[in-house]
């Protein structure tokens, strides 16, 4: 919390914070542009953004994308603000994500993780259909070969899907591209949103990078955000103690 804070003490860090809100996903080129300092410096403030965990970077090709990571701001929005002024937080909240909706992009949504683990492990309790029934309450079924399908399915023997999509890229055990949709919008790419795992050792634990991106309005994206939390949670206990943790996240009552 004080890399946070002393991140955002920074008035240039807290404007980069500010453009990637305006229009995630900028690659450093992109943020210079209209800053009135060098390239050097602008990645020292990155760095040190980065370092505070406020903002995640997604390579894709030669380009290197930043994203605002929205998880330590929420932290201090739990700790700090929720608990005194709530109520007419949320009324404000949802009037400015209305607002927003009309002017923005599909949002995206970025979640990193630090586990104490391998790449080869963390991809294979992504990808294994049993794993993944461990602490998704799900299996993902698939080849996991480029072009094939897979499925999100559900453990109570009913064979019911709640998502599916195609796999776009898979690089085992570093990278893993897939789409995803409800069953009933498979063949309307157009709603379709894209899933990336970008799984890199970080010392000698692994830094675990999702991408949700092109999710279809605020609704989705507000979904996704509790979604991812709880459910990498419940993989970092599993790698982490051998076992998940004690009550799924998602099934807390208020949760």
């Amino acid at each position: 919390m004080d890399m946070v804070f002393k991140a955002l003490a920074d008035d240039t860090r807290r404007r980069l914070l500010d453009r990637l809100h305006a229009h995630n996903g900028q690659t450093l080129g992109e943020l210079c542009a209209g800053v009135e300092m060098t390239r050097q410096s602008v990645t020292q403030h990155l760095g040190v953004l980065e370092a505070a965990n406020l903002v995640a970077t997604v390579r894709r090709g030669r380009e290197k994308l930043h994203y605002l990571n929205p998880v330590p701001l929420h932290e201090i929005q739990e700790r700090w603000i929720d608990k005194f002024e709530r109520p007419r937080l949320r009324v404000l909240s949802d009037l400015k994500r209305r607002a927003e909706e009309a002017m923005t992009d599909k949002p995206t949504f970025v979640y990193v993780t630090y586990i104490a683990s391998t790449p080869e492990k963390v991809w294979d309790a992504l990808t294994d259909a049993d794993l993944t029934a461990v602490y998704w309450g799900h299996r993902n079924v698939s080849d996991w070969r480029p072009g094939s399908r897979w499925e999100h399915v559900r453990i109570d023997g009913s064979g019911i899907a709640d998502v599916v999509g195609a796999v776009v890229e898979s690089e085992r055990p570093t990278r893993l591209v897939t789409t995803w949709a409800a069953p009933d919008e498979a063949d309307r790419p157009d709603r379709h949103s894209r899933v990336t795992f970008d799984i890199r050792p970080h010392a000698d634990i692994v830094r675990l990078t999702v991408t949700h991106e092109d999710l279809n309005d605020e609704g989705e994206l507000s979904d996704v955000s509790g979604g991812w939390p709880a459910v990498l949670s419940n993989l970092k206990s599993l790698l982490e103690t051998g076992s998940p943790l004690p009550q799924e996240p998602w099934s807390v009552p208020g949760a």
